[in-house]
């Protein structure tokens, strides 16, 4: 397993070993103490599993605390650009996100610790996407910001996504979250 830092601290891409041979392949997509080793200790609550279509755009999402969640997300099948934003008041990178594409091909998970928020655009169709969380979901402390909010300028490389009704009026950044 081969962990990669990103220019945002404690926001990892994380690259498993895959074995691969003529019947296919295989790798741990978790092992605790593998990741304890190299200090990652985290205490996953629930795992969470969704299908879309390519252009599908997920997110901007996060959770207040004391419901905060970290996030180990991978892709099963197809591909995805996954986003994080650094949500961490007092943070030096505060405001500021990081993309990186996860493919069923490359199998690189992403960690997305406590106080991001995170979103989604999938690059191919039937795109299967999982991620285990460090705590449950919990309705009355979910927030997001819009995908497009014109102070992150992320760029998702798309110019119409399909959104749901929820993401189309999220708040933008600095509004009500």
């Amino acid at each position: 397993m081969e962990i990669i830092e990103t220019k945002i601290k404690d926001l990892l891409i994380i690259k498993p070993d895959v074995f691969q041979d003529d019947r296919g392949y295989f790798f741990e997509s978790y092992n605790r103490q593998k990741f304890l080793e190299h200090g990652l200790d985290m205490n996953f609550v629930q795992d969470n599993e969704s299908q879309s279509m390519k252009g599908v755009l997920r997110g901007l999402h996060f959770q207040r605390p004391p419901y905060a969640q970290g996030k180990l997300v991978r892709v099963v099948r197809g591909a995805v650009m996954d986003v994080a934003v650094d949500l961490r008041e007092g943070s030096s990178t505060y405001g500021q996100w990081e993309s990186v594409v996860l493919t069923g091909d490359n199998k690189f998970m992403y960690w997305i610790p406590e106080g991001f928020a995170h979103g989604f655009v999938c690059l191919e169709d039937y795109t299967v996407f999982t991620y285990k969380c460090t705590n449950i979901y919990h309705k009355a402390s979910e927030g997001s910001i819009r995908w497009n909010d014109p102070h992150l300028n992320i760029d998702w490389n798309i110019e119409n996504p399909i959104l749901s009704d929820k993401d189309k009026v999220a708040p933008l950044w600095g509004g009500e979250r």
